[in-house]
């Protein structure tokens, strides 16, 4: 079966679990690769029997290539198996704020284009760097109590790719 992990990522963090996932799904006995969805033609697409799709979370929305690609390639997506990721930082937070985190799930979900179907939708924290925030940005982000640092968790991707290569050597 081949399997496309396509992503959209702002600093790395997502392309990072994709590749982790396509590893994974290897690993499983399948054939997978983990590739930007920039640069997955139409022919391409065609060609996967199923996807993985993941983006980074930036005002809880799916990164805009992610987005479209979900968009332009519906007819394919809608056939075929498709789970998708989002990466965020609610491990970065702490109190109130990361309690919060699991509400942003339908938020995310909201802004997906319409008619995309999917089997499960995991967010991921990701790597949150002092860089990657404008100055105002930080401040805020340290008045919420947010933490900078690598909070990606493999063993829960892991454990997630481990459930989709089962679905998929299922048959399903």
């Amino acid at each position: 079966m081949n399997v496309l992990v396509g992503y959209a990522t702002a600093h790395g963090s997502t392309r990072a679990i994709a590749e982790r996932t396509a590893t994974a799904l290897r690993h499983a006995g399948l054939a997978a690769e983990a590739r930007p969805v920039t640069e997955v033609e139409d022919a391409d697409a065609d060609a996967y029997r199923a996807f993985v799709l993941g983006s980074a979370v930036h005002g809880q929305s799916w990164l805009r290539p992610a987005k479209d690609f979900a968009r332009n390639h519906l007819d394919v997506l809608v056939a075929r198996p498709v789970w998708i990721f989002s990466v965020g930082m609610p491990a970065a937070l702490r109190g109130p704020w990361r309690r919060m985190a699991p509400k942003e799930l339908p938020v995310i979900e909201k802004g997906l284009p319409p008619g995309l179907v999917y089997r499960s939708h995991r967010l991921f924290s990701g790597v949150v760097e002092r860089d990657q925030l404008p100055r105002t940005g930080r401040l805020l982000f340290r008045l919420v109590g947010g933490r900078f640092g690598d909070f990606r968790d493999w063993e829960a991707v892991d454990a997630w790719a481990a459930g989709i290569a089962g679905e998929l050597r299922a048959g399903g």
